[in-house]
């Protein structure tokens, strides 16, 4: 990933953006402004942890890897959050694996760097534990959805994520990779899209995913998604996912 400084310290993360001047100014000139590209790995499993990352657009999946090389989507994060979670937590490795689902612009932070950071700024210690909690739901309520709600309810709320993250109506995604998100094999997959498609909800082809109806998908969704968004704004405001 290439990567270079910021210069303004005005960033799309909401994290961040949800710090006072003071704390941002201090930490702003640590931080590297790199290029994420499509299925890096930012973090691999039991592997020392080198950075964070604030994402300032695309998002990044969480992924469980079974021993036989499949793998489910358990969280997902975009310009709400952070990628490293751990280190904030006490450990210096992760379970899971952080792979760039949608490329973007990230700002990186070292895990040296990180560890001053908190010590140096409650107020970041304590945005970040209240957004590690946040996603906790997110991942807590990810594994109810997938163990109970039918595949049409968790391909809507799956679709509502990616396009809160997407920064607009548009974004790459192809059939294998949402069987693998979702948990399903690629034929399910493939009748829920196009029941949706046919309904007006979505455009779909060539790769290419086009949300048409917010409100139909929203309607279309179980309960998950206003549960994750409700906690979300709950215990970070302005800077919800």
């Amino acid at each position: 990933m290439a990567s270079s400084k910021p210069t303004t310290p005005a960033p799309r993360n909401r994290l961040l953006a949800a710090l006072p001047a003071e704390d941002l100014a201090r930490l702003w000139p640590q931080l590297d402004l790199v290029e994420s590209e499509l299925h890096h790995v930012l973090i691999a499993p039991d592997e020392p942890i080198t950075a964070v990352y604030f994402p300032e657009s695309g998002w990044v999946s969480m992924l469980s890897i079974l021993t036989d090389g499949r793998s489910a989507e358990v969280g997902l994060t975009g310009t709400e959050g952070m990628v490293g979670l751990p280190l904030l937590l006490g450990s210096d490795s992760s379970a899971v694996e952080a792979m760039v689902q949608a490329p973007g612009m990230l700002l990186r932070l070292s895990a040296d760097a990180f560890g001053r950071a908190l010590e140096e700024s409650p107020a970041l210690r304590m945005l970040l534990l209240r957004y590690s909690l946040a996603f906790q739901q997110q991942v807590t309520q990810t594994a109810a959805c997938n163990g109970h709600h039918a595949l049409d309810q968790r391909l809507a709320r799956w679709l509502l994520m990616a396009h809160d993250r997407a920064g607009g109506d548009h974004f790459a995604m192809t059939q294998e990779f949402l069987a693998m998100m979702l948990c399903v094999h690629r034929p399910g997959v493939t009748v829920a899209a196009r029941l949706f498609q046919q309904a007006g909800l979505i455009r779909y082809g060539h790769g290419q995913m086009t949300i048409s109806d917010r409100e139909g998908l929203e309607a279309a969704a179980c309960e998950c998604y206003g549960a994750v968004r409700r906690q979300f704004e709950k215990l970070l405001g302005s800077a919800r996912g």
